[in-house]
This record gives C-alpha cells, sequence and structure tokens, in this order.
C-alpha cells in the first residue's frame, strides 16, 4: 500500500499545491476542504489521471467531530497516515483598535484551534517515523498593522509545533511549520492593488512573489526521507524577506 498523506485546506492554493506534489512523490493523498467542494473533486480527479490515488473529505478544522472523521475516513481509504500537512487558514485583516471579537474568534478558531485538533489526531495516528508539518507565516516578523489577528493565530501554532515535537519524542516522528512569506495566492491576493503587490515583490532580494509549488517543493523535502533530520524547526521559504 501506498504511503498516505492528508493535507488540510487542500482544494486550492498552496495546499493544492502540495496534495499534487505528495500525489507525484507516490503517496495517497487525503484532499481536505472546508466549504466547496467541486475544486477538490477536480484535484482529486487530475491526481488519478495522472495515475496517483486520492480521495476528498470535508472537515472544518475548527470542529472536533469534523476533524476526528476526517482522520477516520482517511484510514478507512487509506490506512494509518504517514504524513499530516496542516495547510487550512484564514486571513481577515483589521485593526485591532476595532474591537472585532467576533472576526479574532473566527481566525482564531480556524488557524490556532484548528492546529490543536488536527495536531491531537495526528499525535494519536500518524505512523511512527512520520512527518507532520503546519503553516505558519514569515509575516509574524514584520508585525503589519491589521495582521494583529493572523499574527498572534500563527504565533500560537509555532508554539504547538515545538511542543508536539518534544511530546512524541522515541516515535521518530518530526514536527515542523513552514513559513511563507509572500506567496501567489487567492488569499494573498484578495483586495490588493497591481501597485500594492509591486511593493511586496520588491520585499525579498529575488523581487517576485513566491508560487505555491515553492512551498510544495518544501514539504515534499520535509516528508520525505531527506527531511529526517529537521525537527522542531520553523523553515521560511520567503525569498529573503528578512526575518
Amino acid at each position: 500500500m501506498a504511503r498516505a498523506a492528508i493535507i488540510t485546506g487542500a482544494s486550492g492554493g498552496i495546499g493544492a499545491a502540495v496534495a499534487e506534489r505528495l500525489a507525484k512523490d507516490g503517496f495517497a493523498v487525503v484532499v481536505n476542504y472546508a466549504g466547496k467542494a467541486a475544486p477538490a473533486q477536480s484535484l482529486v480527479a487530475d491526481i488519478k489521471a495522472a495515475g496517483g490515488q486520492g480521495i476528498a473529505v470535508q472537515a472544518d478544522v475548527a470542529i472536533v467531530a469534523d476533524v476526528e472523521r476526517l482522520f477516520k475516513e482517511s484510514m478507512e481509504a487509506f490506512g494509518k497516515p504517514d504524513v499530516v500537512i496542516h495547510c487550512a487558514g484564514i486571513m481577515p485583516l483589521f485593526p485591532i483598535a476595532s474591537g472585532d471579537v467576533a472576526a479574532f474568534d473566527k481566525v482564531i478558531a480556524t488557524n490556532l484551534r484548528g492546529t490543536f485538533l488536527v495536531f491531537a489526531q495526528a499525535a494519536q495516528h500518524v505512523q511512527d517515523g512520520g512527518r507532520i508539518l503546519a503553516f505558519s507565516s514569515s509575516v509574524l516578523a514584520k508585525s503589519f498593522p491589521t495582521y494583529g489577528a493572523y499574527i498572534a493565530s500563527k504565533a500560537g501554532v509555532e508554539g504547538l509545533v515545538h511542543v508536539l515535537a518534544n511530546e512524541l519524542r522515541g516515535r521518530n516522528i518530526t514536527v515542523n511549520a513552514v513559513a511563507p512569506g509572500q506567496v501567489q495566492t487567492d488569499l494573498f491576493l484578495k483586495g490588493k492593488s497591481d501597485a500594492r503587490i509591486d511593493e511586496l515583490k520588491k520585499m525579498n532580494p529575488l523581487e517576485r512573489l513566491g508560487m505555491p509549488e515553492d512551498m510544495a517543493n518544501v514539504v515534499s523535502f520535509l516528508a520525505g526521507p531527506e527531511g529526517g533530520w529537521i525537527n522542531s524547526q520553523v523553515v521560511r521559504p520567503n525569498g529573503g524577506f528578512v526575518y
């Protein structure tokens, strides 16, 4: 049986690129999505057409029962996961002074609580010798206005990564975070003018936005046999966006 990988938030953007890459690497992939089924099912169809294995599973990572069902359905299809990649996240931007508690709670629920719930299931079910990865962000170093809730959630994600790596001592499981800089996804581009995007490109010395495939390359390394000595780290593929 092929090695199995669960990828949350995999219906588009970085998650979809990760699922495609891991399928090419020989993993049977579980493409998780929260809302729209069609993009996830289309991705699975493409993976199968290329000779890979995959299924799409709906689950909201902020809901306990959904995350438990995600792992249950994944294991029914492909057995215990070898790799879990937690990509699901949201990024609404608003100033702290707005006092928008509803928006803050939603960011924390999806980005931080979701990581806790996915990690809890991964810790229970990932095969010994496996890999667990979550996504943080290089924006933590910048403290941009309006990013307060998002940065707070991702700082929490990095904290969970380090603790889980210690808790899994003795099982040869690595736990790491990938913290991209600016990546050309719908999530990142939403609401930004062309002038602002050009400005953001120049924030790294390579003067371009990262592509989802750039992130997938890093995940492929960390999830593969050559990444086994990288543990409890935050890897920042950001083109030199100074940290």
